[in-house]
């Protein structure tokens, strides 16, 4: 794959995820921004990493971040930057979590990385040039029915209807008998499992840009596809999200779109 941004996003990836690496071996210092949401001292230093080595390449483009760099999500271009997607894990010592960095340009993915610093995994996607785990092309499943794979699912923060509308959803899809349900708190990761064909299907009913951005082009190139859970294109804004291998996406819509927070109205 040829990019220049690319390769920026790898070394800022490379630069976070080495600080992110050390606190996870030596010890972290956590704050909760509320129930189940963390901030950790490695968030902050891995963010501030990050976007110093993406404004040394390109001091004019837009930054947003996280935690500490709330940037224009409409420049032309614009860095979306998760130092430290999967913070609850990586806070209870579980080695999944993920430094997610896209490049966007005026509001569309580009290229971006996926990287989980101690196991040393890569995804990598270029528009137009393909995804890849380390060396290998990424390509979503064949499957053609719910009652052959996995689904992937993510809970947001709130405990309310929220949850209860993901609890509803994934009744509904344990009825059409899929395989079963997996809750690995890592959207970013969760994306690259249906890219690399893992699950046949990913839902979330609240995501950030800095959650999706890469994962989502990832899933893409990798031949799936990925709307709203309403069925309607993502924004770069905070959103539902729904990402399959492209075959299941309709059925699984049609069973997240009913449980959607707010109702299935159609976007207007």
């Amino acid at each position: 794959m040829e990019s220049p941004e690319l390769e920026v996003a790898e070394q800022a990836a490379r630069a976070g995820g080495a600080i992110v690496a050390r606190y996870f071996r030596e010890g972290i210092a956590m704050r909760n921004k509320d129930v189940a949401n963390l901030v950790s001292d490695a968030d902050i230093e891995a963010e501030r990493a990050i976007v110093e080595v993406i404004r040394g390449h390109f001091p004019g483009h837009e930054v947003l971040a996280e935690e500490t760099h709330p940037g224009d999500a409409s420049a032309a271009d614009l860095w979306v930057v998760d130092p430290l997607d999967g913070t609850n894990n990586f806070a209870h010592r579980i080695p999944h979590f993920a430094v997610s960095i896209a490049y966007c340009r005026c509001g569309r993915p580009e290229c971006g990385v996926i990287y989980n610093p101690v196991r040393d995994d890569w995804c990598r996607v270029v528009r137009g040039q393909g995804a890849f785990f380390g060396a290998d092309q990424a390509r979503v499943g064949q499957h053609t029915r719910l009652d052959e794979v996995l689904v992937g699912v993510g809970f947001y923060y709130d405990r309310g209807a929220m949850m209860e509308a993901t609890l509803a959803a994934i009744g509904d899809l344990k009825r059409r008998s899929i395989h079963g349900i997996r809750r690995f708190g890592t959207a970013s990761l969760d994306l690259c499992m249906v890219g690399l064909g893992m699950f046949g299907a990913y839902f979330e009913y609240e995501l950030s840009p800095w959650d999706f951005a890469a994962g989502a082009l990832f899933v893409e190139e990798a031949g799936g596809r990925v709307t709203s859970a309403r069925g309607g294109p993502l924004p770069l804004e905070r959103t539902s999200l729904l990402a399959s291998n492209g075959t299941l996406h309709q059925p699984v819509l049609e069973i997240v779109r009913t449980h959607h927070p707010g109702g299935a109205e159609p976007i207007g």
